[in-house]
């Protein structure tokens, strides 16, 4: 049992492996491989998902995390490799299987060094897994820089547009953030009487208690950290480039799980690690998250651009989590059932956001295999020639702006219920942010789905990869092939809706979404105890 978890983090690393030492390979074979080892590793998280008992405490506090395994590391500082999985980490390493996997089956078809590209995400995958099994800070930190190096090869070497020029503006944001994260660990270690990096023991011990301004500075710098991987306003800048020049299936990743880890680093380390630091700011978190809020929906409604629009939503559902967190921490202000609700609002939001911002983010890639454009005004009518593309991107809209029966509506009513009563006002401001993106989502449809057919001039009909994806990281090769009028396309001979492999990629995302908005269930009796347990550490 100890040896699964590590089986799970790096079973994506052995295949990738497997595929870089076999230049010989096939591109649809190495796909396959890729497509086998996803699922595999699916399956294991799966089955670690049935045999996983809710109480198991949060933060490896109280019964302990389930499936550890720890191992010295670094003896000097006390760092090692100790991992393991409770309620915070099961559903998100569920939701990296499911959206690595969906990217595999997407990617099916690609044309450009589909070996390569199937060895990168997979080494992503491993690092993704590995952040959200860590229980030690030094491990953390080794996983989390994993995920910048690998999305910045996925973008530098298979985005579109100024890609190389965004990859490096993701990396050296999200690089800077993570030095800040360092500093901040090791002022964890130097603030603790064990001098560990072991989350376990510094949850059960919390470091620099007695000592506010260091408490207040520590907390500071583990922010600012997480605060650009998320992203929150105002170090969100990195992402609107990154997600429109990042091929989809990385687009798709990097909104639906890399956003995750920085969110997850609240709840995993800032809350039960510094937890009177956390209590004396919480305001200012309550703050930052509403004007995400907004901020995201209102400059996502002034976008022309499909993609750009999407990227910045994410920010504005990121905003929804950190209200929710930083609710949790106002103890005077609300009881310990409402600072619930809200923390588990908010961990339920991630979960809904991954599934429906990555469905939502492989379908703005079909508009791109068939006109290479993501501009609204290039687009319209496409219901009648593609009606199976616009019923998907009509459910991931309305799971996105929080349409009951799905699960942005569960995510969304939990953080407002349990953010209420702590910070009324700032909660109703935030509902505003509702309302934009309603807006939004439907103003998208409108332009997308009805009126006239219209599509980009010189549109492949019936998105082949071969005639539009190939040499997509070389945008000056192909700044001439897309004429900038759009043209009518008659209905009968429109352009081809969504392909087998990209309906087996999308569709799961929305029927989970479906499922998590009609059963919720299926993911409360996972969050709710581990949510407990990190407000009860958070009031200490």
């Amino acid at each position: 049992m100890t040896v699964l978890l590590t089986v799970v983090i790096f079973l994506p690393l052995l295949a990738a492996a497997v595929l870089v030492a076999s230049p010989g390979m096939s591109g649809r074979s190495a796909t396959g491989l890729w497509i086998a080892a996803s699922a595999a590793d699916l399956v294991l998280v799966g089955w670690m998902w049935w045999r996983f008992e809710p109480g198991t405490g949060a933060s490896g506090v109280l019964d302990g995390p389930a499936f550890e395994a720890d191992l010295q590391w670094i003896p000097t500082v006390d760092a090692g490799y100790h991992v393991g999985v409770d309620g915070l980490s099961l559903p998100l390493l569920a939701l990296t299987g499911v959206l690595f996997l969906a990217c595999a089956v997407y990617s099916l078809r690609e044309p450009d060094r589909p070996r390569t590209y199937a060895a990168l995400f997979l080494f992503l995958q491993t690092a993704c897994v590995g952040t959200f099994a860590s229980l030690d800070l030094i491990l953390f930190f080794v996983f989390f820089d994993l995920t910048i190096v690998g999305m910045y090869f996925v973008i530098a070497g298979w985005g579109h547009g100024n890609a190389r020029r965004s990859a490096l503006t993701f990396f050296l944001y999200t690089f800077i953030g993570s030095l800040a994260l360092l500093v901040g660990f090791i002022g964890l270690f130097l603030g603790s009487e064990e001098r560990t990096f072991d989350m376990v023991a510094l949850a059960a011990d919390p470091p620099l208690a007695d000592s506010p301004v260091a408490g207040g500075l520590v907390l500071l710098a583990i922010g600012l950290g997480l605060a650009v991987k998320t992203p929150l306003f105002p170090f969100h800048t990195w992402l609107p480039d990154a997600h429109t020049d990042a091929p989809a299936a990385g687009s798709a990743v990097l909104a639906g799980v890399l956003l995750k880890l920085g969110t997850y680093g609240f709840v995993r380390i800032a809350m039960p690690i510094l937890p009177d630091a956390w209590q004396r700011w919480a305001m200012v978190a309550v703050v930052v998250g509403v004007i995400s809020v907004l901020w995201g929906a209102f400059v996502a409604l002034a976008q022309t651009d499909v993609k750009r629009m999407i990227a910045y939503t994410s920010v504005n559902h990121m905003g929804y989590v950190l209200l929710g967190l930083g609710a949790a921490g106002l103890v005077a202000s609300a009881d310990e059932g409402a600072r619930t609700v809200a923390t588990v609002g908010a961990m339920y939001q991630m979960v809904s956001h991954g599934l429906l911002t990555g469905a939502l983010f492989l379908l703005s890639g079909w508009l791109w295999s068939r006109g290479h454009t993501y501009a609204f005004e290039q687009w319209g009518g496409l219901a009648r020639p593609a009606p199976v593309f616009a019923a998907c991107l009509a459910v991931a809209a309305f799971g996105s702006l929080g349409l009951p029966g799905l699960s942005g509506f569960i995510a969304e009513f939990q953080v407002f219920t349990g953010a209420l009563e702590a910070v009324p006002v700032a909660t109703v401001i935030a509902v505003v942010g509702i309302l934009v993106t309603a807006g939004l989502f439907l103003l998208a449809l409108q332009r997308l789905l009805t009126g006239d057919t219209v599509a980009p001039g010189g549109t492949d009909p019936g998105g082949e990869p071969g005639a539009g994806r190939a040499g997509e990281g070389r945008a000056p090769a192909r700044a001439g092939a897309v004429s900038s009028v759009a043209t009518e396309v008659p209905p009968a001979t429109g352009i081809r809706d969504l392909r087998g492999h990209e309906l087996l990629a999308i569709v799961p995302l929305l029927a989970l979404a479906v499922v998590l908005g009609l059963f919720p269930r299926v993911l409360l009796d996972v969050l709710e105890p581990a949510a407990t347990a990190v407000v009860e550490l958070v009031a200490r």
